[in-house]
C-alpha cells in the first residue's frame, strides 16, 4: 500500500509542474529539440525498442516516448532515467489521465484511415445518430453476446461497423473463420451465422483481416470485443445497448 501511495504522489507531483506541452514527431536521424540524448542512449541500449514519437511532457525536462500500441515511457533529458505510467492531471473536479488524451487523438487518426469497404457494417435503422467501430472475434462469447445486441443498437440510430480480430491470431482457426466471413457473398449474415456457433463453407479472398488484426494491436486491443467510439475513445469488453447508446451520447 505504501508503495502504491508512492507512486500517485509522484504522479500527482509531476502534474502540479504542468506547463504548455509541445509535440513533434520522431522523424528518422532526429528527435525533439532535447530530447536527443535520451533517446541515442534508449537505443543504444534497447536498438529493438520501436520509439514511434517523441513529445515534451507537463514536467520539465522529462520527455514522453511513445510506443506501439499506447505504451508510453517517460524519460530525462541526460538519459539517465527512464520510468513508464501514465500521467495524470488534477483538475477541479477530476483526475484526467493525459496519456490516454493523447492514446485517444492517435486512435482516432488510425481509425479514419480505415475505408468502410473493409469493414462489415450493420447499418442504423433510419436516421444515423452514432457510429461505434467494433474489433471482433467469432468465437469469442462476449463478441456473440454482444452481436446480440445489435438489431437493438440499429433501432436506436447506431450504426456498427466490424473489423476482424481473430484473438488466437493470424493463421488460426479463428482467423480462417473470419477471413471465411469477410469473403463470404453476404458478410452480414456469414459474420450472424458464426456468432451464433453455426459453420460456414471456408472461403478464401483478397481480404483486410491480416491488416485489421494489427490495426487492432496499434489501437491498444488487448480482448474482444473492443468498442472504439468516433472521438478515439476505446471501451473494452461488452456493454448493454442501451449503456452503450449513452456512451455515445443517445
Amino acid at each position: 500500500m505504501t508503495r502504491i501511495l508512492m507512486m500517485f504522489a509522484a504522479g500527482f507531483l509531476a502534474i502540479s509542474l504542468w506547463s504548455a506541452a509541445a509535440e513533434g514527431d520522431l522523424a528518422q536521424g532526429g528527435s525533439v529539440d532535447g530530447a536527443d540524448k535520451l533517446v541515442a542512449k534508449l537505443k543504444a541500449l534497447r536498438p529493438d525498442i520501436p520509439i514511434e514519437k517523441v513529445s515534451t511532457s507537463p514536467v520539465p525536462g522529462i520527455y514522453a516516448l511513445e510506443l506501439p500500441g499506447g505504451t508510453v515511457f517517460y524519460g530525462t533529458a541526460d538519459g539517465r532515467y527512464l520510468f513508464a505510467g501514465d500521467l495524470y492531471e488534477l483538475t477541479d473536479d477530476d483526475l484526467v489521465n493525459l496519456a490516454e488524451v493523447g492514446r485517444t487523438e492517435k486512435r482516432r487518426d488510425l481509425m479514419a484511415g480505415v475505408s468502410k469497404t473493409e469493414m462489415v457494417i450493420f447499418p442504423a435503422v433510419g436516421e444515423t445518430k452514432g457510429v461505434v467501430s467494433v474489433f471482433t472475434d467469432v468465437d469469442c462469447g462476449y463478441c456473440r453476446k454482444l452481436h446480440q445486441e445489435v438489431p437493438k443498437l440499429n433501432q436506436m440510430g447506431i450504426e456498427v461497423r466490424y473489423l476482424a480480430y481473430p484473438r488466437a491470431g493470424v493463421g488460426s482457426r479463428s482467423y480462417q473463420k473470419i477471413v471465411s466471413a469477410w469473403c463470404a457473398a453476404d458478410p452480414n449474415k456469414a459474420i450472424t451465422q458464426l456468432k451464433s456457433g453455426m459453420e460456414i463453407p471456408d472461403l478464401s479472398c483478397e481480404n483486410p483481416v491480416a491488416a485489421q488484426f494489427d490495426l487492432g494491436k496499434q489501437v491498444g486491443v488487448t480482448g474482444t470485443p473492443a468498442i472504439v467510439l468516433e472521438d478515439g475513445r476505446l471501451l473494452p469488453g461488452y456493454m448493454p445497448a442501451a449503456e452503450l447508446a449513452e456512451t455515445v451520447g443517445i
